[in-house]
C-alpha cells in the first residue's frame, strides 16, 4: 500500500508524455545540451532532412549524435504500463457461470499456483523499477546539489571581482576630480593650456562612468541571479486596458530624460509592459516590468496556466483596433525574436512558428536577421539592429519592423489575416549566456 502512495504522487509530479506526440514516452532518449527528453521515432523524424535542429522546448541546437538512452524514464514507463495491464487483466476476470462443471482439485492448485508465480514476478519487477528509479532519483539529487554550491561559488567570486573593479574605478574618478580642482583659476580660461587638460579630463570622466555603468549592469544581474529568491515579488496590475499612455512626473523626467521618437510614429506610441503571468520561469523582469533578462536561477512568479514553458514573454496590453507603436532595446542580448501574437498562443508555441504569430529575429551564432511567420523564414540581409520598432496598423492589417538608429529603416512589414486582439511578444534566444531586452520609453508628441 505504502508503495502504491509513493507511485501516485511520483505520477503526479514527472510527466511521462513525450512534447511532440503527447503520448508516453516510447525508447525514450535525452538531449546532451539541454536534458530535455523525447521519443526515439519523435526525435527523429523532427531532425529528418537536418544535420542541426533546435529543441522542440528551448530551441538549443543538437545533433542526431547527442541523443543518449534514457533508461531511468523507459524503466518507469515499462512500470506505468505494467501496473494498467494487471488493472486490465482483474478487470477481465469475471466469476464462471453457476451450470458451469466445476473443475478437478489438480487443476484449480496448478491455476492457483500459476497465479502466485505471476504476482511473484510483478512484485519483483516492481522492486526492481523503483530500486532503479530511486539510485536515479539519489544521483540526480547529489548533481544537482553539486551544481548548485558550484553556481553559487562562482557567482560570489563574480561579484567580489565585478566590486573590486568597481572600487578601483570610483577612486581612479575621486584622483582626476581632485587633481582638477586642484589647478588656479587663471588657468582655466578658454584657449589657455588647462583647456586641453580640462577636455582631456571630461574624455577620461566619460570613459570611466561608462565603465561604472556597465559595471553597474553587470553587477545586477550577478545579484538578480543569486538573490532573486530573495527579491520581493513584484504583483502585476489588477486590470489590463487595451492601451495606455505613460506618464512621468516633472522631477523624474528631469532626472531621467527620455528621447522623443521619430514624428513619423510619436501620435501611435504606447507605454507596454511585460507580463508577470506570461513569462518563463528563466527570465526574470525588472525596471518597473520594463527589462527582461536571462537568470540562472527560476525565478518566483506566481502560478499561471498560462506561463511559456520556453524562453518567451509577452506583454499585457492587448491591440484590436488603430494604429500602435512601440520600441524595444536589443543591443544586450545576441539571440532574440520581437513580433507580435494572439492572446491565445499556446504555451509551447514558439514565436512566428504558427499562423497566428510574426516576428523578426536574429541569431547570434549564424550573425543574420530572417523575419518569421507559420514557420516559414524569409531571411532579411541587414545588419543587427540595436534597436526595433514595432509599429501595428489594424485598419490595414499590417505590421511593420523597423531600424531605430538616427532614422527609421524598414526591415519587414507582414500582412495580418485575422482580426483577434494581439500582444507584444518577445523571446531570448540562449539561456546559457546574459541577455536582455528592454522596452524604451517613448512619448507621444
Amino acid at each position: 500500500m505504502a508503495a502504491a502512495v509513493d507511485l501516485g504522487r511520483l505520477l503526479g509530479a514527472v510527466d511521462l508524455s513525450c512534447a511532440c506526440c503527447l503520448q508516453y514516452f516510447t525508447e525514450p532518449v535525452w538531449l546532451t545540451g539541454c536534458s530535455h527528453s523525447f521519443c526515439r521515432p519523435c526525435i527523429i523524424e523532427y531532425c529528418k532532412g537536418r544535420q542541426r535542429a533546435g529543441c522542440p522546448l528551448c530551441r538549443e541546437g543538437f545533433e542526431l549524435k547527442d541523443l543518449r538512452p534514457n533508461r531511468e524514464l523507459a524503466a518507469l514507463v515499462n512500470l506505468i504500463r505494467q501496473e494498467v495491464k494487471e488493472e486490465e487483466l482483474e478487470t477481465r476476470h469475471e466469476p464462471k457461470p453457476s451450470g458451469a462443471v466445476a473443475c478437478s482439485d489438480w487443476s484449480s492448485a496448478g491455476r492457483r499456483r500459476g497465479e502466485k508465480e505471476y504476482t511473484s514476478q510483478i512484485k519483483s519487477q516492481i522492486t526492481k523499477d523503483f530500486c532503479c528509479m530511486k539510485e536515479y532519483v539519489e544521483r540526480q539529487e547529489r548533481n544537482t546539489l553539486m551544481f548548485i554550491e558550484q553556481e553559487q561559488k562562482a557567482a560570489q567570486e563574480k561579484i567580489e571581482e565585478t566590486i573590486h573593479q568597481l572600487c578601483v574605478e570610483v577612486n581612479k574618478l575621486t584622483d582626476i576630480k581632485a587633481q582638477t580642482s586642484n589647478l588656479p583659476e587663471g588657468h582655466r580660461y578658454k584657449g589657455s593650456p588647462s583647456t586641453m587638460n580640462k577636455n582631456t579630463f571630461d574624455e577620461q570622466l566619460n570613459v570611466v562612468k561608462s565603465a561604472v555603468e556597465g559595471l553597474k549592469r553587470k553587477l545586477e544581474i550577478l545579484l538578480l541571479e543569486k538573490y532573486a529568491q530573495q527579491f520581493p515579488r513584484v504583483q502585476p496590475p489588477d486590470c489590463y486596458q487595451e492601451t495606455s499612455v505613460c506618464s512621468l512626473s516633472p522631477e523624474s523626467a528631469a532626472k531621467n530624460p527620455e528621447p522623443m521618437i521619430s514624428s513619423q510614429f510619436s501620435q501611435w506610441a504606447d507605454d507596454v509592459t511585460f507580463d508577470l503571468t506570461r513569462v518563463y520561469k528563466r527570465l526574470a523582469i525588472t525596471a518597473q516590468n520594463k527589462k527582461v533578462m536571462v537568470s540562472s536561477y527560476p525565478t518566483d512568479y506566481e502560478p499561471s496556466p498560462n506561463r511559456f514553458c520556453i524562453s518567451q514573454v509577452m506583454c499585457s496590453q492587448s491591440f484590436s483596433t488603430g494604429c500602435h507603436y512601440w520600441e524595444v532595446i536589443t543591443k544586450d542580448s545576441d539571440g532574440w525574436a520581437v513580433g507580435v501574437a494572439h492572446g491565445m498562443i499556446g504555451k509551447r508555441d514558439k514565436l512566428g512558428r504558427t499562423e497566428h504569430s510574426w516576428c523578426i529575429e536574429w541569431l547570434g551564432p549564424k550573425k543574420q536577421l530572417s523575419a518569421w511567420h507559420r514557420d516559414q523564414e524569409t531571411l532579411l540581409h541587414k545588419d543587427k539592429p540595436w534597436k526595433v520598432g514595432v509599429f501595428l496598423e489594424l485598419q490595414k492589417k499590417t505590421v511593420s519592423f523597423y531600424s531605430i538608429t538616427d532614422k527609421e529603416v524598414l526591415l519587414h512589414t507582414f500582412k495580418i489575416n485575422t482580426s483577434s486582439p494581439f500582444y507584444p511578444a518577445f523571446w531570448l534566444y540562449s539561456l546559457e549566456r546574459n541577455g536582455s531586452l528592454t522596452i524604451s520609453h517613448t512619448n507621444r508628441r
